[in-house]
C-alpha cells in the first residue's frame, strides 16, 4: 500500500519519545505499511529492530557530514516495496486519516504530491497506543496546539519516479521542502494540500542539534547553500501553491495558486505601502466614518 522513509535524530530523551511515537502512529496506518529508517544514529538500529522496519544506516552527505535530501529519496524509489511513497520528518504522528487521503488523492491522480499543515504540539510521554481511542485522545491534544503556517512542509507522498535529479540541497536546513513543491509544479504534477482531512501532528521540540539552534537551522552556511541550490525565491513554494485541495466533497481546484509565487515575492514592497496608505488615510476616514453610520471606537473609560 505505502512505503514511509525517515531520517531520525539520536533516540535520546525527549526526542526518543517523540520519534518512537510517530514511527509507532505510522505502522498502525494499514497492515500493509512499509517503513524505512535512514541513518546510523544511536538507538536506530534498536528502534528498527523494535518495530521490523527496514534500516540504512548509510545515507550520502555533504563536505559538512549532513545528510543530503536526495541521498534519502533516491534510495528509498528504489528499494520500497510499493509504488507510493511517504517522506515524513521522524516527530510527525499520522491518524488513520492520513491512508484515506491518500487514497482519496489515487483515486484522482496517477502521478502527484500530497501535502499538508501540521499541528504543533506539546507532547512530552509516550503516547499510549494501546488505548483503541488513541486517535480520538490525539485530535482532542492536538486542538491545544496551534497550526503551523503553510511554509512548514513535514510530509511529501509521491509515486515512485517523482523526485529524480536532485541537487545536493540537505536535510536538517530550510528551503529543501520548499524545494520539492516546486519541482512537482515545475513538472506539472498536481499538488494536493489535505490539510482539511489530514490533522498531521508534530511533537515539538528544541533545535540543541545545532551549535546556534534554531538561528542556525535558518541561517547558517548550510542553509544559505539550500537557498542557492533550490534556485532562490521563485523556487521556494508551499503548501498555499497547491494546485488542488482535498476536502470531504473529494479534490477540488485552487485556482488562487497560480498568483500565490506572485504575491509571495511582491509582499515585503506591497505590505509597507498598504500600512503607509491607511497611516496618510486616517484622518479621511476617521471625518466619513459617522457620515456611514460607523462610530470610531474610543478608549474605555474604565
Amino acid at each position: 500500500m505505502l512505503t514511509i522513509f525517515s531520517t531520525p535524530k539520536p533516540f535520546i530523551g525527549h526526542i526518543n519519545i517523540i520519534q518512537r511515537n510517530a514511527i509507532k502512529s505510522w505502522t498502525l496506518l494499514h497492515p500493509d505499511v512499509e517503513i524505512i529508517l535512514f541513518g546510523d544514529e544511536e538507538g536506530a538500529a534498536e528502534t528498527a529492530r523494535e518495530f521490523y522496519l527496514q534500516h540504512v544506516p548509510e545515507v550520502a552527505a555533504n563536505q559538512f557530514g549532513t545528510k543530503l535530501l536526495r541521498g534519502l529519496f533516491e534510495p528509498a524509489q528504489k528499494i520500497a516495496r510499493h509504488q507510493i511513497l511517504c517522506y515524513v520528518n521522524c516527530d510527525v504522528m499520522l491518524p488513520s486519516s492520513f491512508a484515506t487521503a491518500l487514497q482519496l488523492t489515487l483515486n484522482s491522480f496517477e502521478r502527484f504530491l500530497m501535502v499538508g499543515q501540521r499541528c504543533d504540539t506539546d507532547i512530552t510521554d509516550p503516547w499510549d497506543f494501546a488505548d483503541r481511542d488513541w486517535e480520538s485522545r490525539l485530535c482532542a491534544f492536538s486542538e491545544h496546539g496551534k497550526l503551523a503556517p503553510t511554509s512548514a512542509v513535514d510530509y511529501f507522498a509521491f509515486p515512485r519516479g517523482l523526485h529524480q535529479d536532485m541537487p545536493p540541497l540537505v536535510i536538517g536546513r530550510i528551503w529543501w521542502d520548499h524545494w520539492l513543491v516546486w519541482k512537482a509544479r515545475s513538472l506539472k504534477v498536481p499538488v494536493v494540500d489535505a490539510s482539511a482531512t489530514v490533522m498531521a501532528v508534530h511533537q515539538k521540540h528544541d533545535y540543541s542539534y545545532h551549535p546556534k539552534a534554531r538561528a542556525g537551522v535558518w541561517c547558517d552556511e548550510q542553509a544559505n547553500q539550500n537557498y542557492e541550490l533550490s534556485g532562490g525565491k521563485w523556487h521556494l513554494y508551499t503548501i498555499d501553491d497547491s494546485t488542488h485541495t482535498l476536502t470531504s466533497r473529494g479534490v477540488i481546484r485552487n485556482w488562487k495558486s497560480a498568483l500565490v509565487p506572485y504575491w509571495r515575492a511582491s509582499r515585503p514592497a506591497v505590505i509597507p505601502l498598504w500600512f503607509k496608505f491607511l497611516d496618510t488615510t486616517r484622518p479621511l476616514r476617521n471625518r466619513l466614518a459617522p457620515c456611514a453610520g460607523i462610530v470610531p471606537s474610543r478608549p474605555s473609560s474604565s
